[in-house]
């Protein structure tokens, strides 16, 4: 059933639902938009509403072909809703669910919109922080690019910043999507523009591997994961693109790459890529024992799992990655108690984790062969050196010459 949004737009059709509100498929004056309807709740906090009017001006000018356009704010009674340009195709994140992993060639070009689109936000003062598959819509109606990708373009600027107000959450809290958090975000400093290169590594990561570095198990484990341990290699994957993931997912922020030299630095590895097919790694298993969860549980009551809402016709509404998840900031010392060193390494295709159930199971099954083995090889001893006792023990022949035997 249609409804008004503001005095401008009409919303027709729900495309999806996420944890900050509902995408429509509306009208407005110059055609058909996305509309962003943000949660009752949200609409009817009176500063954020106010914060929602600030940003209208920084939206509304960000303005780059690698950026879904807010073309409006509208504030109308219980009503706040982002009004946005309507892209016709998919999310990331579904076609990660369709195709595990994608071509290298392929998910370097996407990346590299996305960085560019990112460089163009962050000239204009806009951090994200909330860079993920599923706010990476691709337009399928676009000209096909290296790897036969679709043009790639970074949505809900703003979105994250609007429901991190001071009201809302404590400084003893963050906020955002555990498998993408920059380290200097859980340990609770302000994020910056190096937040959006650390959580745009991870998704390049994941295009690649099929999952991301940290990812895996309670939430509290991930976050603890981002400031203490760090990545292994990718098995098949050029050194140069390597060590630009390396470099991006520095713990330290000043060690990464600014938006611009990222993408710059992307496409020219394109050439290298060309022809390459999807890495053949497996996940690593969940771990066997973490700390205690209750060391970082979420503050408030979880709520159901629900992804960023896609604003293209088609696409499934929700996903199984947690969004603007709210936990307790770590402490120092149980950030401190954490592992060191490195993270859960990717193995060949087929090839258990060690220490995983898999790993374990196959240990136990060659100790089992081995004493199999040695039991038979037991058994044979025992029986060779029991005939040789008989063969001593035999009465000498009756021609009274004594019998000789060779021992071992």
């Amino acid at each position: 059933m249609a409804r008004k949004i503001g005095s401008r737009y009409t919303a027709h059709q729900i495309l999806g639902r996420g944890s900050a509100g509902t995408v429509w498929l509306g009208e407005g004056p110059e055609g058909a938009v996305a509309i962003k309807l943000l949660r009752e709740d949200l609409a009817a906090d009176q500063e954020l509403v106010g914060r929602f009017v600030q940003e209208r001006t920084a939206l509304l000018s960000l303005d780059h072909p690698s950026v879904v356009g807010v073309r409006d704010l509208v504030v109308d009674g219980n009503d706040l809703a982002l009004v946005m340009d309507l892209v016709r195709g998919t999310d990331l994140r579904t076609r990660l669910d369709r195709e595990r992993r994608l071509a290298p060639e392929a998910a370097v070009a996407i990346v590299a919109d996305v960085a560019d689109g990112l460089a163009a936000a962050h000239a204009a003062g806009i951090v994200h922080r909330d860079v993920k598959p599923e706010n990476v819509l691709l337009d399928m109606q676009g000209p096909l690019g290296p790897g036969g990708s679709h043009p790639a373009l970074l949505t809900d600027f703003g979105v994250a910043k609007l429901v991190d107000s001071p009201r809302r959450t404590r400084a003893t809290k963050v906020i955002g999507t555990p498998d993408y958090l920059a380290p200097e975000i859980i340990e609770g400093l302000p994020p910056r523009a190096a937040v959006d290169i650390y959580a745009l590594a991870t998704v390049l990561y994941e295009l690649l591997a099929g999952f991301t570095p940290f990812g895996g198990g309670h939430p509290g484990a991930v976050l603890r994961r981002h400031v203490t341990e760090t990545v292994v290699p990718l098995p098949g994957i050029p050194d140069e693109l390597w060590q630009l993931l390396v470099q991006c997912l520095a713990k330290a922020p000043a060690s990464r790459l600014r938006a611009s030299e990222l993408a710059a630095r992307l496409r020219e590895q394109l050439p290298l890529l060309a022809g390459m097919p999807p890495l053949d790694v497996d996940e690593p298993e969940p771990e066997i024992s973490e700390e205690p969860e209750a060391a970082f549980a979420p503050s408030e009551p979880a709520a159901p799992r629900r992804g960023a809402v896609p604003l293209v016709p088609g696409s499934k509404p929700d996903s199984n990655r947690d969004t603007h998840t709210s936990m307790r900031v770590p402490g120092p010392d149980e950030l401190a108690g954490g592992a060191r060193g490195t993270a859960r390494a990717p193995r060949a295709s087929g090839a258990p984790r060690p220490g995983s159930a898999r790993h374990r199971a196959a240990t136990a099954r060659r100790r089992r062969l081995v004493l199999a083995t040695s039991g038979v090889v037991l058994a044979a001893a025992v029986g060779v050196g029991g005939w040789l006792a008989a063969s001593g023990d035999e009465e000498p022949p009756s021609d009274g010459n004594p019998s000789v035997s060779a021992t071992p």
